[in-house]
């Protein structure tokens, strides 16, 4: 006794059972059918040698991995191939029709010529059939107008697609269409047994952007069927033709890789130079004339330029001997003291030239100066009173020279000789400062005191000076701090001895020092006794 045999009947069958129920059917439907209707796979274990080829071999399935070649269940993974082979076409005559080929791509109205019936031309049986008369003014007007109206149109679109702003399409004509509805009576249509319906263009807004996207590559359409070429029957070749059809074989002038020795006149047959005949172009022969015409132009504009330039300098040689002759009777009339008209008169008129343009420069100096500084020309004139020393002291700058003497005041009511200034001759001497500068008392005691004691320092002047606050610590060697002065600071005279060393120096002059020559002797002959011990 089974589990299963106490168990309820299950309300699903498992995938097993709805297989093993499917072949029981399968079986049975086999046994009944004369013919299978369906191809499967045979079951496993008996798969030897047995390869998948058809759709129905995998039995809406995968691949059988045991079975190692290529499988393509469902066609998946199959490279498709696309071929624009044709179907064999056959005529009436039961003949392959080869013009399947150029009608590929063509549109049915297009018309082909593929056969050599095209070209043959048709036998004329009526002569007033209607088809081969000419057409009347009347269909020739209309045709005319219908091609006008096409390229009309064409050429608007081209002009409005152009246009930065499109203007709006112009609408058909409305059109009426009058209809019977099928239901009538009272409650159908208003009563009415007839209607009219206008119908109108819609109209088209010219800035909606395109709904479809055209910019998309259409592949070309194909190209226009090619031309028939009809071949004679074929016939034999003389040895004439071959010989006229032999092309000779091609020789290059830059290499020769397998090392063939060509002859010249085959290499210059195969050039082709031969058959090329020279022309030469007319624009040779212009442009040698227009530099002929250039070239002699040249040659007559550099002549003029030198005739030209010859006539300047006769001109100018001309100019210049005449100024010599002028200027020859002049030193001939000046050597015998004839003095002319003529120059007597401009260096009259020169000299009153310059005496107005140098008084005209003084009067505008005093205007300047007034202008810029009126207490500066005071100060000029004062100056100008001073006498001759007194300027080289201020360092004035030297006036105009006039034909007044002027002296130096010094040199005048002095009770030495003309020897005080100088030393008694000694130019050598340093006493520009021989004497003190305002030796006066007063001047020494206020030079250093303040003007305003009240302001500056107060009332207790004398108190500060006395105090000794600013003592310092150490004081110099050989100072003296009670000798206290109250003028200004005073000095030694010469206390390096300078002067007495440039006496010395002036009275032995170029000549060697004795001291330094009997030092030298001496000790010259130290040396040599030094040597002979």
């Amino acid at each position: 006794m089974s589990l299963t045999s106490y168990l309820p009947t299950p309300t699903q069958l498992t995938q097993d059972q709805l297989e093993a129920e499917e072949k029981s059917k399968a079986q049975k439907s086999r046994q009944t059918a004369l013919v299978a209707s369906r191809r499967e796979p045979p079951p496993y274990g008996h798969r030897k040698g047995w390869v998948p080829r058809t759709l129905e071999d995998f039995g809406d399935g995968g691949a059988f991995p045991e079975i190692h070649v290529a499988q393509y269940p469902l066609d998946m993974g199959r490279k498709k191939r696309m071929s624009n082979a044709l179907a064999v076409q056959v005529d009436a005559e039961g003949k392959i029709k080869y013009d399947a080929i150029a009608r590929q791509g063509q549109s049915k109205e297009k018309v082909i010529f593929s056969k050599y019936t095209d070209l043959v031309p048709k036998e004329v049986m009526d002569e007033e059939d209607p088809e081969l008369q000419r057409p009347d003014e009347e269909a020739v007007r209309e045709l005319t107008e219908k091609t006008r109206q096409a390229l009309d149109k064409a050429v608007s679109q081209k002009i409005a697609a152009a246009m930065p702003v499109r203007a709006a399409d112009k609408l058909g004509p409305a059109q009426y269409i009058r209809y019977t509805p099928s239901q009538q009576g009272v409650a159908f249509n208003s009563g009415a047994k007839q209607r009219v319906i206008r119908m109108v263009e819609m109209q088209k807004d010219p800035m909606e952007p395109p709904r479809f996207k055209i910019n998309k590559k259409i592949p070309r359409g194909p190209p226009s069927p090619p031309a028939p070429v009809m071949h004679s029957p074929s016939r034999k070749m003389t040895v004439k033709e071959q010989q006229e059809w032999k092309i000779p074989p091609c020789i290059s002038n830059w290499k020769n890789a397998k090392g063939y020795t060509i002859p010249l006149d085959k290499r210059l047959a195969a050039d082709g130079r031969g058959l090329q005949t020279v022309h030469i172009n007319e624009n040779f022969a212009k442009l040698a004339e227009a530099l002929y015409i250039a070239d002699r132009k040249a040659r007559e504009a550099v002549e003029m330029r030198a005739q030209v330039e010859r006539k300047m300098a006769q001109k100018e040689k001309e100019k210049k001997e005449e100024k010599l002759r002028e200027l020859a009777q002049i030193a001939r009339e000046r050597r015998a003291g004839i003095k002319s008209h003529t120059e007597k008169d401009d260096g009259e008129a020169r000299e009153r030239d310059e005496i107005r343009d140098t008084r005209r420069k003084e009067r505008q100096h005093e205007r300047n100066l007034s202008r810029a500084a009126p207490d500066k020309r005071s100060k000029l004139q004062r100056n100008e009173e001073r006498d001759i020393s007194e300027q080289i002291a201020l360092g004035i700058p030297s006036q105009r020279p006039s034909s007044e003497v002027q002296y130096d005041q010094r040199l005048f009511n002095q009770s030495r000789g003309m020897d005080s200034g100088f030393a008694g001759g000694e130019d050598e001497m340093y006493n520009v400062y021989d004497q003190p500068w305002r030796s006066s008392k007063e001047m020494a005691q206020t030079i250093y005191r303040p003007k305003n004691q009240d302001m500056d320092y107060g009332p207790d002047l004398d108190t500060l000076m006395k105090t000794s606050r600013f003592v310092p610590d150490k004081e110099f060697a050989g100072a003296d701090r009670k000798q206290r002065s109250d003028g200004p600071v005073q000095f030694e005279e010469d206390p390096f001895g300078l002067d007495k060393f440039l006496e010395e120096a002036k009275q032995h002059g170029g000549s060697k020092r004795p001291s330094d020559s009997g030092r030298g002797k001496e000790h010259d002959h130290e040396g040599k006794k030094r040597r002979k011990e």
